[in-house]
Parts: structure tokens; sequence; C-alpha cells
């Protein structure tokens, strides 16, 4: 039996207050249900409607169950931030920034996942989410001769945690490098940059976020960056989008945009064939956040013998999460609750030997979970396959 759920009329109004204006909007239609990836794991119900009507009603953890309350907290950790959701909505609610604020409160009463405060803690302690030590963060790039950026530079080099970090996401970042380096673009690294906090900001920690943010906005103007370029979407969106909140002043490029045009340039040119069928995989971030499609589409064309095929109905826009962002990256789901599961089925569907990407993010949830199900298919960022076309 659950608990009374008592309305907390005081709490509603410090949500809205912190960023869920939305909720008003939403009239119950629905629409939004069908779009959420959830609604593809067939184990989890997940109405995500319900979450702008529950604060207007001001019943979020309203109940006086225990049990309840940690039921609910775990649904409101649940959104993946996709914005799938926003695509069909007739008023334009967006349920991730309701859900963001509710966060918000969760965390202030320190009512949050154990996985997402140590996320947190990281990130603001030792500036990355993994928790190595911050001078290892140019270690990736050992015997490239990547020199120390400079003021006169076209662009700084951001890689993100995962890339600079992780063995995997090395490998990335490498790759990207390598290519730079080929078209004789002009750039450095730094490595006493944070991470940029997208992860903790949709965890609901607003204020580790500015504080560490601001840090990062400090450095990157005393270094005299006018351009950045980015590997994950999500380091982009924020730099871009966000850190611009808190007096940022600096163009942000993305690693996929960069090399479409260097090839078009011709300052790349793909020369070995890569025979393989090849399905992209939009990342949530980079597609329906920061409306880039087509760049890492013609990256993908200019290589010889490559064969780009789409999943049907689930790409573009419509592409389907993988699980990771809003904190969703750091979160342990049972092997038949996982996004990625369902987005690699459609993936194998199509005949597809291999899987394209360009998230960091993406990269691991799909490698992990390709491994964990036993699949035949290989996952690569866009700069690996580029790398070795040339």
């Amino acid at each position: 039996m659950g608990g009374i759920i008592t309305p907390n009329l005081e709490i509603r109004d410090i949500i809205v207050e912190a960023g869920a204006e939305d909720a008003y909007k939403c009239f119950q239609c629905g629409k939004c249900m069908s779009l959420c990836p959830w609604y593809q794991v067939e184990t989890v119900l997940f109405p995500v409607y319900r979450i702008p009507q529950a604060v207007r009603l001001g019943i979020v953890t309203g109940s006086d169950d225990k049990d309840e309350i940690a039921k609910e907290v775990e649904e409101m950790f649940r959104c993946v931030g996709c914005e799938a959701c926003t695509q069909r909505c007739p008023v334009g609610v967006s349920v991730p920034n309701v859900v963001r604020a509710i966060r918000r409160i969760l965390v202030e009463y320190g009512t949050c996942p154990s996985e997402l405060k140590a996320v947190v803690s990281k990130i603001y302690n030792v500036g990355n989410p993994l928790g190595e030590p911050r001078e290892r963060r140019t270690n990736w790039a050992e015997g490239l001769n990547i020199p120390t950026y400079k003021s006169d530079m076209e662009f700084l080099y951001f890689p993100c945690c995962l890339s600079a970090y992780d063995s995997r996401g090395k490998e990335v970042a490498r790759a990207t490098a390598k290519l730079l380096k080929q078209a004789n673009v002009s750039f450095g690294i730094l490595g006493a940059e944070s991470c940029c906090c997208e992860a903790i900001r949709r965890v609901g920690a607003e204020k580790t976020f500015c504080e560490v943010a601001k840090s990062n906005i400090e450095l990157f103007h005393s270094a005299g960056v006018r351009k950045i370029l980015t590997t994950s979407p999500h380091c982009y969106s924020t730099l871009k989008t966000e850190y611009p909140e808190l007096g940022a002043d600096f163009e942000v490029v993305h690693h996929t945009q960069l090399l479409c045009r260097l090839l078009q340039e011709g300052k790349l040119v793909p020369e070995k064939s890569l025979p393989h069928k090849v399905v992209y995989h939009d990342p949530c971030t980079l597609g329906r956040h920061s409306g880039v499609y087509d760049e890492p589409r013609e990256v993908l064309r200019s290589i010889p013998g490559l064969q780009l095929i789409e999943v049907e109905n689930f790409c573009r826009e419509y592409s389907v999460c993988c699980g990771a962002g809003g904190g969703g990256m750091w979160l342990d789901w049972p092997m038949d609750e996982r996004i990625s599961n369902v987005r690699l089925e459609q993936v194998l569907a199509t005949g597809a030997e291999l899987l394209a990407v360009a998230c960091p993010y993406c990269l691991q949830m799909f490698e992990d979970t390709v491994k964990s199900m036993n699949l035949k298919l290989t996952v690569k960022d866009v700069s690996e396959l580029l790398v070795e076309s040339l």
C-alpha cells in the first residue's frame, strides 16, 4: 500500500521557479509518451506525460511512505534528457527542463542517486567524473607532439573527460588530433581545464555547475581562446549555448563539422576503401539539441567503399537515445531495462556491420552493450573511420 499523498504548494512553487514553468503548458495529450525512448523498453513503465501534472498539483515527493518516495526519485532520474518528447508536443513543453528543475530541488535536499552524487563530487574535486588525477588530462596526447595552446592558434582542442581519461575514448581523441595535424590545422591543448559540467547540470547540481564552469571560462579567457573544438556533443552544446549565460565569449565547433569542412576544402583526402555497411547513429545532443545531422554523414560518404544506410523511421530527429544522457551514463540499469539494447537491435535489423558514432557517451554505451549481448557489430567514431581511410 502506498502512503497518503499530500499536495505541497510551496515545493511546487520552488520547482516552478527553478525552471519548470513549462509544466503549466501541458494539457496531458500524451503524445510525448510514444516518442520517449523508454516507451521502446517493454519492461519499463515511464509515464513521462505525468511529470508536468505532478508539478502543477504539488505532489512531487508528496507521499509519506519512504518506499514510494524512493521509487518516485528513481523515476525522476530515469529521464535521459534526449528531448524526443519535444518533437511532437503541440505546445512546446520541454519535459527535460521540468525534470531538471525537480532534480535541482532534490539535489538541494540531498535526495539523489549515490552514483550521481559521486560524479558531482569527483568533478568538483578533481575536474572529471572518473575521479582521475587532473595532471593526467593530457596523457592521451603522448607521442603526438601537440603543443600547448597559445592565443595565436585557431583552435583549443577540448576532448571530453572520456576522451581524455578512458582508454577507449583516448583512441578517438588521438584520431581527431592526427586528422587535424594532417590537415595542418592550428590547434593546441591546455590540460588545466575541468569537465564542461554538462552532466552535473543535468543531474541537478546547479551551484556546482556554475562554480566549475566559471573557472573554465576564466581559464579560457586568460589563455586568449577564441574557438574551441570538441569531440563530445555534450561539451559542444554546453560550451556553445550554456556557458554564455556565465559570460563566455568564444566560438564552438564539433569535430564532425570541422572534418566535413576540411574534406570540402581538399585538406583531407580519403583514398583507402572501407567496404562496410555502416549505420550512423545520431546522438541526441548533436542532433535534436544542436541540429547537426548532415556533416557526420558527409564525412562518412567521403570514404571510398563505405555504404551508409539508415535505421528507417528512427534516424535523424527520431533517433533513439543510447541511454547515457541526463546522468544515465553513470546509472547501472538492469540488463532488461537498457535503451541501448533496443537501439542496437534496430541497427542490426538493417544488416549493418558497423555502427558509426560521434559522441564518446554513445561509443561507450554501445560498446558495453555489444559485449554484454554478444553481438557481431563494430562501433567506431566517425574520426576513427576517416583516419583509417587516409
